[in-house]
């Protein structure tokens, strides 16, 4: 018989045994393995009862769970309530055009959009491949030496090159200049960064740049804000001698016509690939870049990828220098990023291999001759031009308000959107989907006089010695694939050298690789979400500030909170929002010297990079054998720093995987010398429909939502990190410079986009939709049941290191396979190994050096969790016979995994072991193989011999 909760789960509609993978009968075979009754019994068992409310948790926000053609309808009414107008506001975002060849085989492809982050470097060769071809994109453009495999958006890219240029200084610099005519919220940004640090951020005309100012840096917009073009030699020339670097902010369209600020003499190249095909999406996701010169490249944040070779001597690609990632320096990084915007920088990157350099220009130039001739007509209408030398933006002085406004008017009767924040200016944004009637139209609004049709595609580019004489996009890759039989098959042959959750379980702990319904995912390609500008105004987007008012209610309501912010475009970034919300908090009530963060030992590297770049300084709380913090270290803490303490930065349930008996204790400690708790939202997935992080005693938490809440981590992001607050850090939360958002006395603002990345909302609201109340807490109590069963299935020959006080674990386990040190298996072999059989290894060596964490989660069915432990027992024997000595210690298929198929198929065999013990070590392995593409990467010599673009040897 099934217990309350299972029938509960059988009343869900049938999305939610959809989403779920253990069938009915399953469940029941796998909570007798575990030893329970029920999984009531199994929460009892495993979540502390002083933290579990009497009574299960509504959700009225969430309500019940609806059908999958139910919430399609739903998001259907949403999206008809957004109005598409011609928008001409530029800004950062513009019109792009996504040919449909990547729309259906990268945006709508699983393949594409569920894989993990890259650190199995073997099995993520496709996505590898892809990057490396958005850094060359953003090197060749930029005229810089190395470029990252993105960032978050432009303007975080522009704060990073701030604290790159900070760090680059040989002298105590903590001045920045920021050019006026960089994008409002670029300047917002990075004012907001700069704060906590001590730096002073100095904003003003691009002339007004003084060597007294003794700054760090400069950044300066080219094209600016309004458009206009200058010659930043001078400039750059200026700043240089003062003993600063130079930060350029760029548009990547532009420079294919114009000349690279890496050719002036620029030392940092910032920007976002949005209009390289990526839709609007009403702010984002987005893909930013940092490119900058090789001297640099071990101060740059965020990810690079670098081509070495496997063991065999064949090309591989790879994270080239993982260990100058910043947040593994912890409190002494620069920066906490530690993800990117995959799933956008390959869109990007695709789209220039699509249209390769001459149509990339052809692009350019047809943008460029539009923005010209609605220059023409504006002269002659008696318009004043702000510049003479522009690309895609023209501006015209309006002082006479009459004027303006009737211009103002006009456009809103022809349904256009103008830029017009600045009261002497009006702007108009050409794009890629702008047209020759758009123009004429827009020459009529402002009451010109139209160009002749033979005149306007006779316009021609006009940069006179900033025109670009350097050829770019010269590789093979850039040449070969513009036809869409071509761009499929690449794109095609990328994708089946990666390993996705179209392939198998993918169960990294504490990254919660979890189903992403495809019908949540519908709703990104629609018009109506994909091409909303996000400053366009409020009552041109009803159907986002619904859904985002929907999506505000929904989160505080599973949290336990009172408010959220959604601007925090990744999990990192809500780290920091959340903290700098505490240091707001304690400035408000004339306590700024609370300065102190407590942060357990255990804490994942961003925790104590988000901390220092939110200015506080961290004290490191020990963990008991257990895993499980000291209370008495906490408190012996929190006692010394009474008067300083900030905050306690905690993960709920553990690092270890553990739900510990004393966090409601932990943050009755840290109020009792009054300091606020940060809870990280990381393993919200054995907590959702349990219990709340703000009845536990959390004043803060951020929350994955490409984690708990069903969004793809698209190869390594895109991801949205919102934080959800009490009441009385609401004031606090990000405003934006441009649409009215946040508290009012808001910390700033922390992304160029005032909501985030608002388009992949839609899948987050369609989960909780699609699973209801019910729906949630019985996915959790599945994923905990799923936990369980792996780790008892597995307890023999991997001891689980860390379990609660009733001998289960939360979400996660983590396996010990330290004890093989000693016959020279490493755990890096383990997770090469499993490779062979089909699988992407779990967390290597996080949180405890020589372990794996396991993290299934409730989507994956007992089969394919019984196939998992299957090539985990399998493996072990491997491991035994290398031990008892019946294997070679280094000739095995350990040591020599992963087994691609030309080794395989090779001539010649020399190994000890068979081809068919490499290759087929488990039976189902004849009907579903995977094959490695690459052997093992070697990370030494691709540190050694950096490669970082595509070498012109290598074959795409």
């Amino acid at each position: 018989m099934l217990d309350d909760t299972q029938q509960a789960g059988q009343r869900c509609p049938g999305f939610v045994w959809r989403h779920v993978g253990p069938r009915p009968k399953d469940i029941q075979s796998m909570l007798a393995d575990v030893g329970c009754a029920s999984l009531d019994d199994l929460v009892t068992r495993t979540v502390p009862s002083a933290i579990v409310p009497e009574r299960p948790l509504e959700f009225p926000s969430v309500g019940e769970g609806v059908s999958e053609p139910e919430v399609i309808e739903d998001l259907r009414e949403l999206a008809q309530r957004n109005r598409l107008w011609r928008t001409y506001i530029g800004m950062g975002y513009y019109g792009t055009i996504t040919p449909p060849v990547l729309q259906r085989c990268i945006l709508e492809d699983p393949r594409w959009y569920t894989p993990y982050t890259p650190y199995q470097s073997e099995v993520s060769q496709g996505r590898l491949e892809a990057l490396m071809v958005f850094q060359t994109t953003v090197c060749d453009l930029t005229g810089m030496e190395i470029s990252n495999a993105s960032l978050l958006d432009e303007a975080t890219a522009a704060a990073e090159a701030m604290m790159l240029c900070r760090a680059a200084s040989r002298e105590a610099r903590d001045v920045f200049f920021v050019s006026s005519g960089c994008h409002p919220a670029t300047v917002a940004v990075v004012q907001t960064r700069a704060r906590p640090l001590g730096i002073r951020v100095v904003v003003g005309p691009e002339d007004s740049f003084d060597a007294s100012l003794n700054a760090c840096g400069a950044l300066f917009q080219y094209p600016d804000t309004h458009g206009g073009i200058r010659d930043l030699r001078p400039l750059i020339a200026r700043v240089h001698d003062a003993g600063a670097l130079v930060v350029v902010a760029s548009d990547l369209l532009a420079l294919t016509l114009l000349q690279p600020p890496g050719e002036m003499g620029a030392d940092v190249v910032v920007g976002t690939t949005q209009r390289f095909g990526v839709p609007m999406g009403y702010g984002g996701p987005h893909a930013g870049f940092l490119a900058t010169r090789d001297i640099y490249k071990r101060l740059m944040p965020g990810r690079i990828v670098g081509l070495s070779r496997d063991a065999d001597g064949r090309p591989g690609y790879r994270l080239a220098l993982q260990t100058r990632e910043q947040h593994i320096r912890r409190e002494k990084a620069t920066s906490n990023i530690c993800t990117a915007q995959v799933l956008p920088a390959v869109l990007a990157a695709m789209y220039a291999v699509y249209h390769g350099p001459e149509g990339l220009r052809s692009i350019a130039l047809r943008v460029h001759a539009h923005a010209q001739a609605l220059a023409n007509g504006l002269r002659r209408g008696g318009w004043k031009l702000a510049h003479d030398m522009f690309f895609d933006t023209v501006t015209v002085l309006a002082d006479a308000d009459a004027r303006r406004e009737a211009v103002l008017a006009r456009a809103r009767e022809r349904r256009m959107n103008l830029r017009s924040d600045d009261p002497g200016l009006l702007s108009v944004a050409m794009d890629e989907c702008t047209t020759e009637q758009d123009v004429a139209d827009l020459i009529e609004v402002f009451g010109g006089v139209p160009a002749t049709a033979r005149e306007m595609p006779q316009a021609k580019e006009a940069f006179g010695h900033l025109t670009r004489t350097t050829p770019y996009l010269t590789h093979p890759v850039f040449h070969r694939h513009h036809s869409e039989t071509a761009m499929m098959r690449y794109l095609n042959h990328l994708a089946n050298r990666d390993i996705s959750l179209a392939d198998s379980m993918i169960s990294l702990g504490s990254c919660t690789m979890k189903l992403n319904p495809a019908a949540a995912m519908m709703p990104i390609s629609w018009p109506e979400f994909a091409h909303l500008h996000p400053f366009v105004p409020e009552d041109q987007a009803e159907g986002y500030r619904e859904l985002i008012r929907r999506m505000e209610r929904m989160l505080a309501d599973v949290t336990g909170m009172d408010a959220v912010s959604l601007q925090p475009n990744a999990g990192s970034q809500g780290e920091y929002t959340g903290l700098m919300a505490i240091r707001s908090y304690h400035a408000a009530r004339g306590e700024e010297q609370r300065n102190v963060c407590l942060i357990p030992q255990s804490a994942h590297g961003t925790n104590p990079a988000s901390a220092a770049m939110a200015g506080m300084r961290i004290a490191v709380v020990r963990c008991n054998a257990s895993g499980d913090v000291d209370l008495e270290d906490l408190q012996v803490q929190a006692e010394r720093y009474r008067d300083e303490l900030a905050a306690l930065m905690i993960t709920y349930p553990s690092t270890h995987g553990v739900f510990e008996e004393g966090i409601v204790a932990m943050c009755q400690i840290v109020h009792g010398y009054g300091g606020q708790v940060y809870l990280d939202g990381a393993n919200m997935n054995a907590l959702l429909g349990i219990c709340r992080p703000g009845d536990l005693g959390a004043d803060v938490c951020h929350l994955n939502l490409h984690k708990t809440f069903a969004i793809p981590h698209g190869g390594g992001g895109p991801g949205v990190g919102p934080i959800a607050v009490k009441a009385h850090l609401a004031p606090f939360l990000p405003a934006h410079p441009v649409v009215p958002t946040g508290g009012p006395q808001a910390l700033g603002t922390v992304a160029q986009s005032p909501y985030g990345s608002p388009l992949i909302l839609t899948i987050s609201y369609a989960y909780m939709r699609l699973m209801g109340t019910r729906g949630l807490r019985f996915a959790t109590q599945v994923a905990l049941l799923n936990a369980n069963y792996v780790a008892s299935k597995l307890n023999p020959a991997f001891p689980v290191l860390y379990k609660g006080t009733h001998g289960f674990v939360a979400h996660e386990c983590i396996l010990d396979l330290r004890r093989f040190k000693g016959a020279g298996i490493e755990v890096e072999d383990v997770a090469k190994r499993l490779m062979d059989y089909g699988f992407h290894a779990p967390t290597v060596s996080f949180p405890v050096p020589g372990t794996l964490m396991v993290e299934p989660t409730e989507s994956e069915p007992k089969e394919e969790l019984d196939r998992f432990v299957q090539a985990m027992l399998c493996i072990r024997e491997e491991m035994d016979r290398v031990e008892r000595g019946e294997a070679d210690r280094q000739d095995n298929p350990l040591k020599n995994a992963p087994h691609p198929a030309h080794r395989v198929a090779s001539s010649t065999w020399t190994h000890s072991y068979t081809r068919e013990d490499a290759a087929y070590p488990v039976r189902d392995l004849y009907e579903r193989k995977w094959w490695p593409p690459v052997g093992r990467i070697d990370n030494v010599y691709g540190d050694r011999h950096p490669v970082c673009t595509l070498p012109s040897s290598h074959s795409d």
